[in-house]
């Protein structure tokens, strides 16, 4: 027996981009099914960073009243830049009038599940997705199935993958599961949690003749830090003292505050950029159409980014039949897309030291460091893109 619904708009994936999309589609009236592989409390437990823009934030505010950005969150006016042993800070509101805010993707989709099944949304956990039929160009359709091992098949007027960067919806759109544009970095970051007090306020990036180190925060009680390895290394491999050796060496004029490390992992750096973002009535959004180095804040903010225009582009569509905006969306999203991929490489290639650097790559380096952080424009131009850009 399959199990068929039919529906408006079929979305893969219970992330921040299918929930914000599910709601702004269900603000203007167009009802939509969202599946996803994993359950509610997995998707809620997966600790991951968050640095929310400040059109992320005033988003979600707008489309949650009980949003917890602004209770659990913390707004941060600015970063400061680390290198010769000096710290430097780029002040975002005087430079362009806007902050950011420390606020973990958990914690985000805490309060968009709340938000989205309180409202009644149809979402099914545990379904697993074998691909996208596209037999009928007008009307596409999930299949896959339920959480019970049952065929379901979800039919709609447009289908749209926020499945992640391992999705399988993305095969339907260009081609195959990993059509696109790709670049693997040749160092990776060693992310630890620790219980310990902040080590500072703002978020610290420092760059060293050892290798990049972040400083950042998570709550009073809990620090994320996290310092440049090879990709290669074994999580599990260095001993507690070790790590913080490595961390110390890397931020030279900053005292760390040490506490036990309740959690360590490798974070591998890649890029990404689907070779298309459209085909007929199906579409990626998020993680599923692109990915960035974690360098540069982009990763969640550029998922809501392309949200907010497919959703604009599916009501003309769906309610109006007019399709300007749905043939548009790929050159609308895609310039938002490639200017965070490069200000990610920018961050990136400026902050760590690359495996084979020479004396002139480090000497260059920090001559770009100490241009961005002389320089008003160049101040502006980091805080800009840090903060994000409008959403249209």
């Amino acid at each position: 027996m399959t199990t068929t619904i039919r529906t408006r708009v079929a979305i893969v994936g219970a992330g921040p981009a299918g929930l914000v999309l599910s709601q702004l589609l269900a603000d203007v009236g167009v009802k939509s099914v969202i599946v996803d592989s994993r359950s509610r409390v997995e998707i809620e437990s997966t600790i991951r960073a968050g640095i929310l823009e400040q059109n992320t934030v005033d988003l979600l505010r707008a489309i949650d009243p009980a949003t917890r950005v602004d209770t659990v969150g913390h707004r941060h006016d600015g970063i400061e830049l680390r290198f010769d042993g000096e710290g430097h800070r780029i002040d975002f509101p005087s430079l362009v009038g806007r902050s950011v805010w420390l606020y973990p993707q958990h914690e985000v989709l805490k309060d968009l599940l709340a938000l989205r099944l309180g409202a009644g949304q149809d979402l099914r956990f545990g379904v697993t997705i074998d691909g996208v039929d596209d037999g009928d160009p007008t009307h596409p359709a999930v299949v896959g199935t339920d959480t019970h091992g049952e065929a379901l098949r979800l039919e709609a007027d447009f289908v749209v993958g926020a499945d992640g960067s391992r999705s399988v919806v993305r095969a339907a759109v260009t081609g195959s599961r990993s059509g696109g544009y790709f670049r693997e970095y040749p160092f990776a970051w060693f992310g630890i949690l620790c219980e310990a007090p902040p080590s500072a306020q703002e978020l610290i990036y420092s760059n060293s003749e050892n290798g990049f180190a972040l400083i950042s925060q998570r709550s009073p009680e809990v620090q994320r830090m996290y310092f440049q390895c090879d990709p290669t290394t074994d999580a599990a491999a260095p001993s507690d003292a070790e790590i913080w050796d490595a961390l110390q060496s890397r931020v030279p004029g900053t005292t760390l505050a040490e506490g036990p490390i309740i959690q360590r992992d490798v974070l591998r750096f890649r890029s990404f950029v689907a070779h298309e973002l459209r085909r007929g009535r199906v579409a990626l959004v998020g993680d599923a159409a692109h990915t960035v180095p974690p360098t540069g804040a982009k990763g969640m903010n550029l998922a809501i980014a392309d949200v907010v225009l497919l959703a604009e582009a599916l009501r003309s569509l769906l309610t109006e039949s007019n399709e300007r905006l749905i043939d548009s969306y790929a050159e609308r999203a895609l310039d938002r897309i490639w200017k965070a991929q490069h200000f990610s490489w920018w961050m990136t290639s400026m902050l760590h030291v690359a495996p084979d650097a020479s004396d002139f790559d480090r000497r260059r380096q920090l001559g770009e460091l100490r241009t961005v952080v002389s320089s008003e424009a160049g101040r502006a131009y980091l805080a800009e893109a840090y903060t994000g850009w409008p959403l249209h």
